[in-house]
């Protein structure tokens, strides 16, 4: 490995990251003492905590209280069109140029929050989904991530409503990545955009796309045998075939289908054959084993939505506007820490940039910029009581 001529300081990368949000999101100052700067210093003190901005400013002993940040964050964001685009805005921003001189394969997704409460003012903020850590009702987010050598950056977010046509925000996604110069060479959707809708969208806009088929019709089990979908899990080779969807109002779209069948390969508990259905469209396919090998990229999207939980800022808030800035900020330092691994931290060499993601872990990261933040606020670490601690016992001699 190369020697290191330069270093990076905390300081450094707390200071890209506050220009960022301040450039982008062009919050105003609410009053003399809660500053634009104040405000998003401690919004990065808490999500590097990952806590609610009430504890980070109880532990921070200069900073604002807890009430006024509350009514400074209320007070200053934008409505939520406009909240959206300045946070897709401020995810491009560090977007590296190679990513827009051609087209990239993008993936797209839907993450769901869990979500305990009450609707804020209208029940479609909430949407409902299989339940899971408790709930079936969530905040819904859809997210385009640019795949390129093993990096992810974040260039497109959007909130999705209950009831929302999935091709409608298919559309918002791809429209957002274009203004920050990204354009898809190929589309990888999870499975749950396999519906007329969002096919028919990308077919008449030419936009190829991949995506995994899910299961339906009769089960192998029943008497008439399968039908549908469900038909494909009789295959015991790999091949080719075309099938069309059909969805109520009788719409219909024809897409091709890859199958792919392969052994469990010593999954846990999982023996015998794995049937593997892909629908694409606006391509040719080399192999079935491409095709497989080819989706397998978008599974890392997963990692991306890890990341995002370590540094999001809990908050029991009803407001969908303010948890949309709290996940927009999120993803944005994860989109910091991929551009210091790809701008300055990789290493030159014949053929692309080696990464080096041991040199700044992403944890590290935000331990960075809580302790910059806590560096010009001071630490709170001392609580008021009504009784003192009682006298240590002294330690008996050996």
């Amino acid at each position: 490995m190369r020697p290191c001529h330069y270093t990076i300081t905390r300081s450094e990368v707390h200071y890209h990251t506050q220009q960022r949000l301040e450039q982008h999101l062009h919050l105003p100052d609410y009053s003399s003492k809660c500053t634009r700067s104040v405000l998003v210093a401690v919004v990065l003190a808490a999500a590097a905590r990952l806590s609610s901005l009430f504890a980070t400013c109880a532990r921070l002993a200069r900073a604002p209280s807890a009430e006024t940040v509350r009514k400074a964050v209320l007070a200053t964001l934008p409505p939520q069109a406009e909240l959206a685009r300045r946070l897709n805005q401020a995810l491009g921003a560090d977007l590296p140029r190679a990513l827009k001189r051609r087209r990239q394969r993008l993936a797209i997704d839907l993450t769901l929050v869990p979500y305990h409460g009450q609707p804020s003012a209208d029940e479609r903020e909430i949407y409902r989904g299989q339940p899971r850590d408790g709930t079936s009702h969530f905040h819904a987010y859809a997210t385009a991530y640019v795949i390129r050598h093993g990096q992810r950056f974040t260039v497109a977010l959007t909130p999705v409503t209950q009831d929302e046509p999935l091709a409608n925000v298919v559309r918002r996604l791809l429209q957002q990545a274009s203004r920050v110069g990204v354009k898809p060479q190929l589309l990888l959707l999870d499975r749950g955009f396999c519906s007329v809708g969002v096919i028919r969208y990308l077919q008449a806009a030419r936009y190829p796309f991949l995506m995994p088929i899910p299961f339906r019709g009769r089960k192998l089990s029943h008497p008439k045998g399968p039908s549908g979908t469900q038909a494909f899990r009789l295959w015991r080779r790999s091949g080719w075939s075309r099938y069309t969807l059909t969805e109520t109002g009788g719409r219909t779209a024809t897409v091709g289908i890859c199958v792919k069948c392969r052994n469990y390969r010593g999954q846990w508990q999982r023996h015998g054959r794995q049937v593997l259905v892909y629908a694409y469209w606006g391509f040719e396919p080399p192999s079935c084993e491409w095709v497989q090998q080819t989706y397998r990229q978008r599974f890392a999207i997963e990692t991306s939505y890890r990341q995002m939980q370590q540094a999001r800022i809990r908050t029991c808030s009803r407001s969908p506007l303010v948890r949309l800035f709290l996940i927009g900020v999120a993803l944005l330092l994860r989109n910091v820490w991929v551009w210091l691994h790809y701008e300055v931290l990789s290493t030159p060499r014949r053929g692309g940039r080696r990464v080096n993601l041991e040199r700044l872990r992403f944890e590290t990261v935000l331990v960075w910029l809580l302790h910059v933040v806590e560096e010009t606020f001071g630490v709170c670490d001392a609580v008021g009581s009504e009784r003192a601690l009682p006298t240590p016992l002294t330690t008996p001699s050996q």
